[in-house]
C-alpha cells in the first residue's frame, strides 16, 4: 500500500473513531441517569443494550431462548453476542460499555469495507449525522459488517465465501435475506443459473447449520423472533403506523406490506432491465433494503445504519451528494421525533403528539424515496440503457402494418 493510500486509510479510521466518541457522548446522559424513563427518550439516548440486560434475564446469565414468552427477540448470533457479553457485565452500564466496544470496532470495519467499494465517498459514512446518532441503539452493526463483506466478495465472484457470510449475516439480523433476490437476478443476467442455485443453497445451508441446534433444543424461544414479526401490528417509523395515527386504519397489514414490497421490487426489476450492463450487487443493495424498510410494519431509527453504507456505495457522482444530505436531514429529524413521541407516550411533561410524529415519519419516508429516485435517475442517465422491457410491455400493442 502506498503512503498516500495508507494516509487515507488512517484518516478514515480517525474519522470513525471520532464519530464513535461523538456517539458515546450522545448516549452518555442516559448512562448517567441509569436509563430512567422518560429521560432516556427526552434526551434521545435510548438503547436496547442496557434495556434488555435485565428485561431478558441476561443479568442472571439466562439462556437467551430459555423462555417461550421472554426470549430475546433476535436471531441466534445476535442472541449469542448478547449472552456471551453478559458474563463480563455486572450492571446495565457495564453491559452497555462492553457491547459498544465491539460495536465501535465493527463500525471501523464497516467504514473500511465501504472504502474498498467506493473509496471516493467513504468519508460520508463516519460523518453522516444520523449514523452517528444511531450507532449504539442496537446490535445491528454485527450483521451490517458481515453483509458488506458478503457483498464485496460477491462482486469479486468469490461466491463460496460470500454465501457463507450472507448466511451468517442472516443469522444475525434477518434483513440481509432479501439480498438473495438481486443476487439471483444478477446471476440470471450473467446466464449463471447453476451458480445461483449453488449460492442460495450454501447460504441456506449455513443458516440451517447455525439455527438448527437452537430450533431443536429450544424451539419456542427460537421461534419467538419470527412469531413477533408475523404477529406485530403497525410499529414505530412505519408507513402503516403513520396512516393509523392520521386516522386511516387498514386491516391485513401482512398482505398489504407484502403487496407494497412486491410493487417496489417490480419497479426495481424494471429499472434494472433498462440497463444493458449487469449491475453489481453493491449498486442495487441500497434500493432493495430501502424498499424492504419502506414496506415493512416497522422502520426502526437504527435502520439508517444499514442504509447509509449502502447509499454511499450506490453514489457515483458528486452532483447527487445533495440528495444524500437531504436524506440524512430527514433521518435526523425523525431520530429526534420518535424519541420525543415515545417520551409523550411514557408520560413526559413535554413531547411530540401522534399527528406531528406521523407527519415527520412521512417526511423521513419521503427523504428515503427521494434518494432512491436520484440514484436511480443517475444509473439510467447516459449509462447505455435500452427499452427492451418497455417495448415488450407497450410497443406490442401497436397495430401490424
Amino acid at each position: 500500500m502506498s503512503e498516500v493510500k495508507l494516509a487515507k486509510v488512517r484518516a478514515l479510521v480517525a474519522l470513525a473513531i471520532l464519530a464513535s466518541l461523538l456517539s458515546v457522548a450522545k448516549f452518555s446522559p442516559c448512562e448517567n441517569t441509569g436509563w430512567a424513563t422518560p429521560d432516556q427518550y427526552i434526551h434521545a439516548c435510548y438503547s436496547d443494550l442496557p434495556a434488555l440486560f435485565e428485561a431478558r434475564g441476561l443479568n442472571t446469565n439466562q439462556w437467551p431462548y430459555a423462555s417461550a414468552d421472554n426470549s430475546v427477540e433476535y436471531p441466534v448470533i445476535t442472541a449469542m453476542v448478547m449472552y456471551a457479553t453478559s458474563f463480563a457485565a455486572n450492571s446495565p452500564a457495564s453491559y452497555f460499555n462492553i457491547n459498544i466496544f465491539f460495536l465501535i470496532l465493527l463500525f471501523i470495519a464497516t467504514v473500511l469495507l465501504v472504502r474498498r467499494m467506493r473509496p471516493e465517498f467513504a468519508y460520508l459514512v463516519p460523518v453522516a449525522p444520523a449514523m452517528i446518532a444511531s450507532l449504539f441503539i442496537n446490535w445491528d452493526l454485527w450483521a451490517i459488517a458481515t453483509m458488506l463483506l458478503a457483498i464485496y466478495w460477491f462482486d469479486r465472484k468469490q461466491y463460496l465465501g460470500s454465501a457463507i457470510l450472507l448466511g451468517i449475516s442472516i443469522s444475525t439480523k434477518f434483513l440481509p435475506i432479501f439480498l438473495l433476490i438481486p443476487i439471483a437476478f444478477i446471476m440470471w443476467r450473467e446466464n449463471n443459473i447453476k451458480e445461483a442455485i449453488k449460492y442460495i443453497a450454501i447460504t441456506f445451508g449455513t443458516w440451517l447449520v447455525i439455527n438448527l441446534p437452537f430450533a431443536i433444543t429450544t424451539p419456542q424461544g427460537w421461534w419467538r423472533f419470527y412469531k413477533l414479526n408475523l404477529d406485530r401490528g403497525p410499529d414505530w417509523g412505519s408507513f402503516w403506523l403513520a396512516l393509523q395515527q392520521l386516522g386511516i386504519n387498514l386491516n391485513n397489514l401482512n398482505y398489504l406490506s407484502i403487496l407494497l414490497l412486491l410493487i417496489a421490487f417490480t419497479t426495481i426489476a424494471i429499472l434494472s432491465f433498462e440497463l444493458k450492463y449487469t449491475p453489481t450487487l453493491a449498486s442495487v443493495s441500497f434500493f432493495v433494503l430501502a424498499a424492504v424498510m419502506l414496506a415493512s410494519k416497522v422502520y426502526s431509527p437504527q435502520y439508517v445504519l444499514w442504509l447509509t453504507p449502502l447509499a454511499v456505495i450506490a453514489l457515483t457522482h458528486k452532483k447527487d451528494l445533495h440528495a444524500f444530505w437531504v436524506w440524512q436531514a430527514t433521518e435526523l429529524i425523525y431520530h429526534l421525533a420518535v424519541w420525543q413521541h415515545i417520551a409523550q407516550v411514557t408520560d413526559a411533561k413535554f413531547g411530540l403528539g401522534p399527528t406531528p410524529y406521523a407527519i415527520l415519519t412521512l417526511v423521513r419516508i419521503g427523504g428515503t424515496i427521494y434518494l432512491m429516485a436520484v440514484l436511480a435517475r443517475r444509473a439510467l442517465k447516459g449509462r447505455n440503457t435500452h427499452s427492451r422491457l418497455l417495448d415488450l410491455l407497450f410497443e406490442g400493442s401497436k397495430a401490424y402494418p
